[in-house]
């Protein structure tokens, strides 16, 4: 019983940080999200021509529109979830832009977003990466400066698998259910404004 007491005033305790955890992930998926949407506003004409192009895009109805809405809601709602505002909102369309990312952009390449070989979720695709990488060191490591070259890190494969966008996915999920967190956003002080007032 006095394990069960000590448990209690634990839960008591963390209770009054539990705004902590919607905060890391609204600040981890913000600037995630604006970036995305900044690129497709960016490179508009360019995008737009790949959402809509059936034969090398995406084959999708009124690509302009369609980059309109996916970089509007990506760059807005990274605003919005920065500051935690109307975070259930707009956790929403967020979650539906993961989903067409995931499955009209990176769907046919697998879970993986980077090619791993020794991955138990590795496809065709990524264990024919595996021989490719090798083949790519060797010939840096004979004709470039390959110290200078991996100064920043290794070389990999991207695989553009779904995996990022369903991380993505899950954390706005989560994110939706829980809010915008307890005393860390807008959400919370005008929920807590309004019951004050009511």
């Amino acid at each position: 019983m006095q394990l069960a007491h000590y448990y209690q005033q634990f839960l008591n305790t963390i209770k009054h940080l539990e705004g902590a955890a919607p905060l890391a992930l609204r600040l981890y998926l913000a600037p995630v999200l604006m970036q995305a949407g900044y690129n497709k506003l960016s490179h508009f004409e360019d995008t737009a021509a790949w959402f809509g192009n059936p034969d090398w895009g995406l084959g999708l109805p009124m690509p302009e529109v369609m980059v309109a809405l996916a970089a509007g809601t990506e760059f807005f709602g990274g605003i919005l979830l920065i500051i935690g505002l109307a975070t259930r909102l707009i956790s929403i369309p967020l979650m539906v832009t993961m989903l067409v990312a995931a499955f009209a952009v990176h769907w046919q390449n697998g879970w993986l977003a980077i090619a791993d070989a020794s991955s138990w979720l590795a496809n065709d695709q990524v264990l024919a990466s595996a021989e490719k990488l090798d083949r790519a060191k060797s010939i840096l490591q004979d004709n470039g400066n390959y110290e200078w070259l991996t100064s920043s890190g290794n070389f990999v494969v991207l695989n553009n698998g779904i995996e990022f966008a369903i991380t993505y996915f899950v954390m706005l999920l989560a994110l939706l259910f829980m809010g915008g967190g307890r005393y860390t956003s807008v959400d919370y002080w005008v929920a807590r404004k309004n019951r004050l007032n009511d």
